[in-house]
């Protein structure tokens, strides 16, 4: 099961799977040179009420996204079993 960035909450970490098709590629370039690649850990680590852009730790790297962008990112949140 996948979900977007966007909807990881606060202490929530998953796999990147990778960036629907909608994203334009400048974005998509840019995201990867950050270091947003397909099977890197994401975490949330911050995410503000009233829609403002959410804090997340990839690559040992800190970023905020806003929902614009975050919501093209797919993720496979991590499980606790």
């Amino acid at each position: 099961m996948t979900v977007t960035l966007w909807t990881l909450i606060k202490g929530q970490s998953g796999a990147i799977d990778g960036f629907d098709e909608t994203l334009q590629d400048e974005y998509r370039i840019r995201l990867m040179e950050l270091g947003f690649h397909p099977g890197e850990m994401v975490s949330c680590l911050q995410a503000p009420a009233l829609g403002a852009p959410k804090v997340y730790r990839v690559a040992n790297t800190v970023f905020s996204l806003d929902d614009e962008v975050a919501s093209h990112v797919r993720i496979r949140p991590k499980t606790n079993d």
